[in-house]
């Protein structure tokens, strides 16, 4: 069953300016597995994050950290959860999520769903 669906879009440009401007801001967004990425895959990885909280119903409190996305050579990409996200999907009945990932022309979008 469909517990559910979130989505985002980002500017790889202008979400890496962003970085830029404030560095602290990539060790509070990003888990170490995350953080050295080309910048349209990091900007894929918050957009999935974002997506994923989306999924959840957006409620306050969850940290980013609590969701990492790992790179799996020649398939999805896969969403490993722990703490307060972990704990929102388990009050959901949340069993796994399907994530799509992707970047072209300077966009970085994710898509997932969320699946009990």
């Amino acid at each position: 069953m469909i517990i559910g669906v979130g989505i985002d879009v980002v500017d790889v440009a202008r979400f890496v300016a962003t970085l830029e401007r404030t560095p602290a801001l990539r060790e509070r967004l990003f888990t170490e597995a995350e953080r050295d990425l080309p910048p349209a895959s990091i900007a894929a990885r918050f957009a999935a994050k974002e997506a994923i909280a989306k999924a959840l119903g957006a409620p306050g409190g969850m940290r980013w950290h609590d969701a990492t996305v790992h790179r799996v050579e020649g398939g999805a990409p896969v969403v490993e959860i722990r703490g307060t996200v972990k704990a929102r999907a388990d009050e959901l009945g949340i069993a796994t999520f399907h994530l799509s990932i992707s970047h072209d022309a300077g966009i970085a979008s994710a898509m997932v769903v969320a699946e009990g």
